[in-house]
């Protein structure tokens, strides 16, 4: 299964679209998505490139390509487009209905981090400076939103929370044949290092 780094290259696009957003004032009233340009459907999948400080997009471009790439090398790079676009556009489906505005590629993030869990559950990362399972991170990270759910404040909970629920369909539906696949590529590694033992001293 060829890689061909889908993961970096849509991180790129993000930071491309941040300085184009710094030169050019129009480009997020242009692409951003709130509820007066609900009706312009482009905006639920350009508004996932837009970033609304640097601080937001360092954060959001770090995860993308940590763990794009990661979930990319399990599933493929066409899947993980299908992953991260499906769950961009669906969070912002939802979020656009309580929020004044929606932009960042958070609810895609969250869809590659549910999508994850379900396929790598005890797969390591450090979260709060801490390593730990990444289950027990998923964890973590949905009853922090939860709770954001309760507290005013400019980050998109419901966004990270409807991403991260649609990554574990996700998770559920390429599980299996992730399994299946390193399955058979464990035996073949197997077989291959049985024929190079046999070259070399049953000749």
């Amino acid at each position: 299964m060829r890689m061909r780094f889908y993961a970096l290259w849509v991180s790129a696009v993000c930071i491309a679209a941040f300085i184009l957003q710094l030169l050019v004032a129009r480009v997020t009233s242009l692409f951003i998505l709130d509820r007066h340009f609900s009706l312009e459907i482009w905006r639920f999948v350009t508004s996932i490139f837009l970033h609304g400080s640097f601080t937001h997009l360092l954060v959001n471009v770090f995860a993308l390509a940590l763990f794009g790439s990661i979930l990319e090398s399990f599933i493929g790079s066409r899947k993980f487009l299908i992953v991260f676009f499906t769950s961009g556009i669906i969070a912002n489906i939802i979020a656009v209905n309580f929020y004044p505005l929606s932009l960042g590629a958070s609810g895609a993030i969250y869809g590659i981090l549910g999508t994850l869990i379900v396929i790598r559950p005890m797969l390591v990362v450090w979260v709060y400076g801490l390593p730990m399972p990444l289950f027990l991170a998923g964890v973590i990270w949905v009853v922090g939103d939860s709770i954001g759910l309760l507290v005013p404040s400019d980050v998109g909970n419901i966004a990270h929370l409807s991403g991260i629920a649609v990554g574990f369909i996700f998770g559920f539906l390429y599980r299996e044949r992730v399994l299946k696949r390193q399955r058979h590529e464990k035996v073949m590694l197997h077989e291959g290092y049985m024929r190079r033992w046999e070259e070399i001293y049953l000749k």
